[in-house]
């Protein structure tokens, strides 16, 4: 997505962000890219969308912001983030359905439920939090949003022509996202909305997530005071903005009453002490890196504040991170170099050691590492996909691919896994298990034409196997089948 499509997305769907149900306040809230907002608003109950259909809803919504590359794809940071919404619904005391957490590739603190489990966490909100116990209570809060349905039981109590309202706009946002004027055409329709009737409904659901999100957070061990403590950051962030906060913006309710009630109720729960991982720091490392808007930003953020005095583990973890991504590679194997030594089981800091020898030609030291790291944490999908990175820049991409099918932990649950799998077999000469890797990837990421392109191409590839025809012909018609009628194939 370039900056003017988003910039006028952002304009345009400002006013759907009345209902939403996030967590942010102040500036960041009021700015915060309302495309994400947009899916909180219409989430219809049973007897207008099914469990199954809300899923699928959830799914088109997420693929349209992976193929606007709105999402951070980066496997550690996902991991990290699902780890933690993983912890969170076990301990939930209502049974969420399949979880799947994204970060959004936005400094600025937000985040959202979608219909059918899908969770979205700004970079922003991992910067913002100071310890892992408030990234729970934003998650925990959320989660809270879509075990309870909340956006289901507000359309229950909405006119039926307010849930298939915000449907059009859904259907219309994905369908021409990349369109500015669709946009805004699809959001004409939508002006006779009731916004305070929704409004009185989302400060209840508030109330309800926060209670149901500190128990939750209480129970997969997090320190229930998180939620409170995160409510004071956006509330000081509101203060700071003061009346630069649009109208539509202060009906969100964030006030003093519901940070006293949320202390309240962790002041109620057995006290938790939670120590924040090492993998905590380095992911806001990651998340700084990988979310800043200009890209020397982060490099002279943490040589700043090494320089400073303030040697952490995320400021040197971040400096070495930013040389990498600024291929400055010998700097930044320096910068790690203390690290390495003093953390040699940490799984984040000896993958960003390897990729760095990786980089600088010593790629069998690099393969030394992965594959340490893998006998420590043979399920740690991250180091499986760098892995098998390296052994396709060491020239063998069959062996990658083999090792990227037989083990089942990382298939289908990053997008990497797929486009690796398309990356090694189109180098092993495969074409047709090039085309239909590459299909299920850019299907994934919502971009369904470019899907039927490469498995048509496959099609056509001469002296095709019948096992390969009938694999790439079942494929084609899953992507078929899963097209909005609006769709026009190309």
């Amino acid at each position: 997505m370039n900056a003017a499509t988003r910039s006028a997305l952002t304009r345009g769907l400002l006013p759907l962000a009345v209902a939403a149900l996030v967590l942010g306040s102040g500036r960041a809230a009021a700015v915060s890219t309302a495309a994400l907002d947009l899916p909180q608003l219409g989430e219809p109950a049973d007897n207008t969308l099914s469990p199954m259909q809300e899923r699928a809803l959830g799914a088109r919504v997420t693929a349209e912001l992976y193929r606007e590359n709105y999402t951070v794809e980066d496997p550690q940071l996902i991991d990290y983030i699902n780890a933690i919404g993983y912890k969170l619904a076990g301990a939930s005391s209502t049974t969420p359905p399949p979880l799947t957490v994204f970060v959004v590739q936005d400094p600025r603190i937000n985040a959202f439920a979608l219909p059918g489990g899908y969770m979205g966490i700004n970079a922003g909100t991992l910067l913002a939090a100071d310890n892992e116990s408030e990234l729970a209570g934003v998650m925990g809060h959320e989660l809270a949003h879509i075990t309870q349905r909340h956006i289901a039981r507000t359309a229950e109590d909405t006119e039926v022509g307010t849930i298939a309202t915000w449907l059009a706009v859904i259907a219309a946002i994905i369908a021409g996202s990349a369109n500015p004027d669709v946009v805004m055409g699809a959001l004409a329709v939508g002006q006779g909305i009731n916004y305070q009737r929704q409004v009185s409904y989302t400060r209840a659901h508030e109330q309800e997530a926060d209670r149901i999100g500190i128990q939750t957070m209480a129970a997969a061990g997090f320190d229930p005071n998180g939620m409170a403590s995160f409510f004071g950051k956006l509330q000081q962030q509101s203060r700071l903005y003061g009346n630069g906060i649009p109208e539509i913006l202060l009906t969100h309710p964030l006030s003093t009453n519901r940070m006293a009630e949320a202390a309240a109720r962790a002041a109620e729960l057995p006290r938790i002490r939670h120590e924040d991982p090492i993998e905590f720091f380095v992911m806001r490392a990651r998340a700084r890196v990988l979310s800043a808007e200009m890209p020397g930003e982060a490099l002279d953020y943490f040589a700043n504040e090494l320089k400073a005095g303030r040697d952490t583990i995320e400021n040197r973890y971040g400096l070495a991170f930013a040389q990498f991504k600024q291929s400055q590679v010998v700097a930044a194997m320096q910068t790690l170099a203390p690290l390495v030594d003093r953390y040699p089981k940490q799984a984040n800091i000896q993958l960003l050691d390897a990729d760095l020898l990786a980089q600088n030609g010593r790629l069998d030291r690099a393969m030394d590492v992965y594959q340490r790291l893998l006998q420590l944490y043979p399920r740690y999908a991250p180091a499986m996909l760098a892995y098998a990175e390296a052994l396709m820049n060491a020239g063998k991409p069959d062996a990658a691919r083999q090792y990227l099918l037989s083990h089942e932990q990382a298939q289908g649950t990053q997008l990497a896994t797929y486009q690796l799998l398309a990356q090694a077999a189109r180098e092993s000469g495969n074409l047709a298990e090039s085309a239909y890797q590459m299909g299920t990837y850019l299907q994934l990421r919502g971009d369904p034409g470019s899907a039927l392109a490469q498995l048509d191409a496959g099609l056509r590839l001469p002296e095709l196997s019948a096992q390969d025809r009938a694999r790439l012909v079942a494929k084609r018609t899953e992507v078929r089948n899963a097209l909005p009628d609006s769709y026009l194939a190309r």
